[in-house]
């Protein structure tokens, strides 16, 4: 005789949406951008160890494109010691989930336990001034979901509005990518990279605390439903604190 299973006492995974960036073309540079390879993978991987369920989107659906930096198979070599991403892109199977990503035009909020925003050289173009991300994160954390963002993608953070007008970030304390990394960055290819520095926007803002740790260490920040990392180097230490706030 079979055993019955109780399917209404059964455990619910955990879901985490995560947010990947759409292809673009950098104004400053003149190269094809996108995501950052660890900001999505590092973070996925944590939350696959942790038994959740995440699905992968980005803001307009389709194939996905990743800063090429950030590539563990780039002839730069800048990121050769990323064997977490380079085991992804060997994957048909994962490399399928950034293919033919669905939009974010239908989700919906009920349906997910946080939301996970990477980042990459595109969000400072794709996501600044897109009221489509910059509502959809407020309706996040307005339903009391966990709100996650990491690199890059915190600069939604310098314009994200609640339903009562007021900055998202008012009174937290929070992260992004500091002077001294874009600086760093800069220096290596040897021309300004950037349209903008986080770390200057957030620090023209009123009644916020930005705060940077140390050039490329992993640091993340938590306060309350908002969980922000500092780079590349920052995104598993993001996506544990959201576990560390959910639970397995």
């Amino acid at each position: 005789m079979s055993a019955k299973v109780n399917v209404t006492n059964a455990k619910k995974h955990k879901t985490v949406l995560l947010i990947a960036a759409n292809p673009a073309v950098s104004k400053t540079t003149d190269w094809p951008i996108g995501f950052w390879w660890a900001e999505l993978t590092h973070p996925y991987w944590a939350f696959a160890e942790a038994g959740y369920d995440i699905e992968i989107r980005s803001p307009n659906g389709g194939a996905l494109q990743a800063d090429g930096y950030s590539d563990p198979e780039d002839p730069s070599g800048y990121s050769a010691h990323d064997i977490v991403s380079l085991g992804f892109k060997k994957s048909p199977t994962h490399m399928a989930l950034i293919q033919d990503t669905r939009s974010l035009d239908d989700v919906d909020v009920a349906g997910y336990d946080a939301v996970f925003v990477t980042g990459g050289q595109s969000p400072m173009y794709t996501y600044r001034g897109n009221p489509k991300l910059t509502k959809l994160v407020a309706k996040f954390y307005e339903a009391g979901k966990i709100t996650a963002l990491v690199c890059h993608g915190t600069c939604l953070l310098l314009e994200t509005k609640l339903s009562n007008g007021d900055l998202l970030v008012n009174g937290k304390t929070w992260t992004g990518f500091a002077n001294s990394e874009e600086r760093f960055a800069d220096d290596f290819v040897g021309k300004r990279i950037q349209p903008f520095w986080i770390e200057d926007e957030a620090r023209k803002l009123e009644g916020t605390n930005f705060i940077v740790d140390q050039m490329f260490r992993e640091f993340a920040v938590r306060d309350g439903l908002l969980v922000t990392g500092q780079q590349q180097f920052s995104g598993a230490a993001t996506a544990r604190l959201v576990i560390e706030a959910l639970g397995r």
